[in-house]
């Protein structure tokens, strides 16, 4: 088995630094421009779902400049901090920094997805039994949909048109093999870099990139077959509103964290990880394996029950 033999600096010069700096970054400007490519992208999406008009046709250029405005900022981001990695100025104090930065990172994505979880919560439990006339509230049913059936998936609109719930077999289900696969390969590597095995390393590494394209192919299409043949869309009414929106932010962490593992490749095939310093893949495991348990999540909670 292959090994990785050198790292970007000798190793002495590195531990010597190690106990010797803490390296304050200086000010940057990537922050601010995440954040205007995020408000491009949430105004052209809002935009792009109005009635069909000059507002939805100019929602699609908003939108595809918040996309572009957030992959330079990946792109400016990622490449400041490698820089500033491979020029020695990181020491153990900054390590534990970006250990502690990850993990409040990924708290916040906690939080996100849990707002997202609360509102589907509170459509099932707490909106359907209440608009079914439950808790003395008859006269609420009468009034406001007098036809309303407490059960869920909820797939008839207060205007009458009706929808299909998505199954959780078939496409779904295969899925959720998908990336439960991709968290096991993309420990495997992590596993092999540890060891110094490089070959594996990238082998793995290469299995989980092309299971997490697959991953988002196969939900491209169910996608199509939702619009296309069950009439589910976000129109749809509560269901479908809940559904896109948790499936299609999950699969928009999934393209972020594909994004991330590529950029951990073409690390790898530069030699910028050793077996004792290697945080950046730690950091790309971490949040690979997050987005996996949200799918686990969401497809017993949306798909399933």
């Amino acid at each position: 088995m292959d090994k990785v033999t050198h790292s970007a600096e000798p190793h002495h010069e590195h531990d010597k630094r190690q106990t010797e700096i803490y390296y304050v970054p200086a000010q940057s400007n990537w922050p601010i421009v995440g954040a205007l490519g995020l408000f491009l992208i949430a105004v052209g999406a809002g935009l792009l779902l109005q009635p069909k008009g000059m507002l939805s046709h100019f929602g699609g250029f908003v939108l595809l400049g918040g996309i572009v405005t957030v992959v330079v900022m990946m792109i400016g981001w990622f490449h400041n901090v490698i820089q500033e990695s491979l020029a020695g100025l990181y020491s153990h104090q900054m390590a534990r920094s970006f250990r502690q930065g990850m993990s409040w990172f990924i708290f916040s994505e906690v939080m996100f997805f849990g707002a997202f979880f609360g509102a589907l919560f509170y459509a099932r439990m707490i909106a359907v039994p209440w608009l079914s006339g439950a808790s003395n509230n008859a006269m609420t049913h009468e009034v406001l949909w007098p036809t309303f059936e407490a059960i869920w998936p909820l797939i008839k609109t207060p205007s009458g048109t009706e929808t299909q719930a998505m199954p959780w077999q078939g496409l779904p289900l295969m899925n959720t093999l998908i990336l439960l696969t991709s968290s096991i390969t993309l420990h495997l590597s992590q596993l092999s870099l540890e060891k110094n095995q490089r070959t594996a390393l990238i082998v793995w590494l290469e299995i989980t990139i092309v299971l997490a394209i697959a991953f988002l192919f196969y939900q491209g299409q169910e996608y199509l077959h939702a619009y296309q043949e069950m009439n589910l869309t976000l129109q749809s009414g509560v269901y479908g509103n809940t559904f896109f929106l948790l499936t299609g932010f999950h699969g928009l962490h999934v393209t972020l964290g594909t994004i991330f593992l590529i950029v951990l490749l073409a690390r790898i095939a530069f030699d910028h990880f050793t077996p004792r310093d290697h945080f950046a893949f730690q950091a790309g495991s971490w949040y690979w394996h997050f987005v996996d348990v949200v799918w686990l999540c969401l497809f017993v909670f949306v798909y399933v029950l």
